[in-house]
């Protein structure tokens, strides 16, 4: 029998991957923003934080705030007509200005 390979990162390197121009210290103002519920926003991974993580499959997915547990935030989603919620840190969320221009961000 053989042994399973990988864990919730796995076949990530590309996904999870910064530019060149945004190597370097975590933004402490996303690490540290406030979040209203109904707020539209964007799954955008920061790979430097493992902390409140989701899934590689949600990433670039459009959200909406509803609710908050501790430091972090509860999204809904919307994956293939199923509402589903994450448990998200603030840090892998950025605030979507036009939420009707739904911009997915997928590699």
């Amino acid at each position: 029998m053989t042994t399973r390979h990988g864990g919730s990162r796995y076949r990530t390197r590309k996904t999870f991957r910064k530019n060149c121009k945004e190597h370097g210290k975590i933004s402490i103002t996303r690490y540290f923003q406030k979040l209203e519920n109904g707020e539209h926003v964007l799954l955008k991974v920061e790979p430097a934080v493992q902390k409140g993580m989701y899934h590689a499959r949600f990433h670039g997915y459009p959200g909406v705030v509803v609710g908050k547990r501790g430091r972090c935030y509860l999204v809904m989603i919307n994956d293939q007509g199923k509402k589903k919620e994450l448990i998200v840190h603030p840090i892998h969320l950025k605030k979507q200005d036009n939420p009707k221009q739904v911009a997915v961000i997928k590699k």
